[in-house]
């Protein structure tokens, strides 16, 4: 059913333009205070209702951002510089021989079948890459290209939110039905088999999953016991799930919607608070990796690509001689 004029007026809550734009609720809260965008207006209980052009714009912001722009300098901009930006940014990306079209034709197919909202044949055509290449190779040949596709392609609004949602939830389901198969049933806390042991999850200030549950398939091919945790798991429980599950990693997921104050804040925090043999991982594409504060930080590791989580395991174990992996779920 379409929405009124009237429900339009109202706009649109919080947790709505979260989920909408890729902007967290603290950065939607920050930028409110530190610039005066957006300001949204108050419902009857108090809560932020967010104005259908605030949303618009930042859906724009969200676009740059992810094209490298600083929101100190693009936030206070109106619409009309920002759209002059945008192409801009896009001129630079062709200048810079960043495709504007995906060449792949598989990813390419995979994107038009999405686009047709061919939903059952999008799963099935996922399902039978991950049989023709093995689960390894559709993470990472497949899965990981396909996402920065799409995310190109919302990002240049070729690809609507509701699309996005969609590619989410089929892609995570092919991924999750695929890692079924290699995964055991989690072992007792105590046995020395299966290892390294991790837990994976994301900081509350991160909500995006596919890199998450990415890394986990490939920890897990490589013989290491997840145990992952979901998505906005906040501080003080992840340590007392790596206590629990006696992990030797924590791995950590970041997006480029990752504050990076906020990732090396809440990493040097975390490494305070773990035990002082449980190493942290950290992946994605968040600015924050390989900054100064994290590269003296003992037992951070980063591994921005997942073509470098095999080599990863590999070192760790060479670190650890007496630590036995379990490799029967390869």
């Amino acid at each position: 059913m379409k929405k009124s004029s009237d429900d339009r007026q109202r706009g649109a809550s919080i947790a709505l333009v979260e989920r909408d734009t890729g902007l967290s609720k603290d950065t939607l809260r920050v930028w409110e205070r530190r610039y005066g965008f957006p300001a949204p207006d108050r419902d009857a209980n108090g809560e932020r209702v967010y104005p259908h052009d605030q949303v618009v714009k930042l859906r724009l912001l969200r676009r740059l951002m992810d094209g490298g722009c600083r929101p100190g300098k693009i936030v206070p901009m109106g619409m009309d510089e920002l759209n002059a930006l945008a192409g801009e940014v896009a001129a630079r990306r062709q200048v810079a021989g960043v495709p504007d079209s995906v060449p792949d034709p598989e990813i390419a197919e995979f994107i038009d079948l999405l686009r047709r909202h061919q939903t059952g044949a999008l799963a099935q055509s996922m399902s039978t890459a991950v049989l023709k290449r093995g689960l390894e190779q559709f993470v990472i040949d497949v899965a990981a290209p396909l996402c920065a596709a799409v995310g190109e392609a919302w990002a240049r609004g070729e690809i609507r939110v509701f699309e996005e949602h969609i590619f989410t939830e089929q892609l995570t389901h092919v991924m999750r039905t695929a890692l079924g198969s290699v995964r055991r049933s989690v072992p007792d806390p105590e046995s020395t088999q299966d290892r390294p042991r991790v837990v994976l999850t994301t900081f509350p200030q991160e909500q995006h999953a596919l890199g998450l549950l990415m890394a986990e398939v490939l920890l897990a091919l490589h013989g290491c016991t997840c145990v992952s945790l979901g998505v906005q798991t906040p501080l003080p429980d992840i340590v007392m799930a790596a206590d629990a599950q006696r992990a030797d990693i924590v791995a950590l997921s970041f997006s480029m919607c990752m504050s990076p104050s906020q990732a090396v804040d809440g990493l040097l925090s975390l490494r305070g608070q773990l035990a002082a043999e449980a190493e942290i991982w950290v992946g994605g594409h968040c600015q924050a990796l390989g900054k100064r504060g994290l590269s003296g930080a003992d037992g951070i590791h980063a591994i921005p690509e997942l073509t470098g989580i095999a080599a990863a395991v590999a070192a760790w174990r060479e670190r650890h001689p007496g630590k036995a992996p379990g490799l029967s779920g390869r």
